[in-house]
């Protein structure tokens, strides 16, 4: 596939609320009981969850965060970095790509409870993803933050977060 938008019909993406375009490709049939599980699920949780991402060169994943780990697996196009901030206010990177011996790696696990946005290192082309969640992904784990609501608790990341928020 050359381009963003045949990636996307071929997978059937559909726009993601974060920014680029998913679909969920596994969702495990057996669930972990709310009695299992921290504190902080709301719920049961299956086991696992997989989806395709992908972001097209001009657009990003906005700051967001997650309950649980979130594994990023690299497929295909321009290398991406994912910004993390931890609850601490550290900021970390991670640039997935085929390129090991200039310091890309295939996967990186973005710590749950950690907000992080992504985006395409080269604005002209796409960058195809996958994301794994364990336990599984459900709306309920999902917060994505207002600039203000960042820039209040995080102001040393200023233009970052102005960059990379919606």
């Amino acid at each position: 596939m050359k381009d963003a938008n045949g990636w996307i019909e071929a997978l059937a993406l559909q726009p993601h609320p974060e920014g680029g375009f998913f679909r969920e490709t596994y969702r495990s049939e057996e669930v972990i009981f709310q009695d299992s599980l921290p504190d902080r699920f709301a719920g049961e949780r299956s086991f696992s969850t997989a989806i395709y991402y992908l972001l097209e060169g001009n657009d990003f994943s906005a700051f967001h965060r997650i309950h649980q780990d979130e594994v990023w697996h690299f497929y295909d196009g321009a290398s991406l970095t994912i910004h993390v901030i931890s609850p601490d206010g550290s900021y970390s990177a991670a640039v997935l790509g085929r390129n090991i011996l200039k310091g890309q790696a295939p996967q990186f696990v973005v710590p749950g409870g950690c907000l992080f946005a992504v985006e395409v290192n080269d604005r002209s082309s796409f960058v195809l993803a996958g994301c794994t969640v364990a336990p599984g992904f459900d709306f309920a784990d999902f917060e994505m933050p207002s600039a203000k609501q960042l820039l209040d608790s995080f102001p040393q990341h200023k233009a970052l977060i102005e960059r990379l928020t919606r």
